[in-house]
């Protein structure tokens, strides 16, 4: 399945449920990342953790294999020089989200 720009997947469908949260904190994340709801507020929580979770899992992997001496000559070739700019590409892409 593809994600749309919420980090829902195309084709999932929203389950109504029952949770026990903290009122104050929910109302205060609200406030905090705009939200119209407290659904949305934890929506959106939920691809942070996503997000933060999967970048976790992908560091233990590197971690545990890192590249060879061949991948790290290979790394080296190419010119990236054009990368260190001042665009903010999170800004540009912001659909693009996990």
């Amino acid at each position: 399945m593809s994600s749309t720009g919420s980090g829902e997947a195309k084709g999932s469908m929203n389950s109504k449920v029952t949770i026990t949260l903290n009122k104050e904190k929910a109302a205060t994340a609200r406030v905090l990342a705009n939200a119209a709801s407290t659904s949305e507020v934890i929506d959106m929580a939920l691809d942070l953790l996503i997000r933060a979770e999967r970048t976790r899992h992908d560091v233990i992997a590197y971690q545990e294999n890192p590249p060879t001496q061949f991948e790290t000559f290979l790394a080296k070739l190419g010119d990236t020089s054009n990368l260190a700019d001042d665009t903010d590409w999170e800004s540009l892409y912001p659909s693009e989200s996990l």
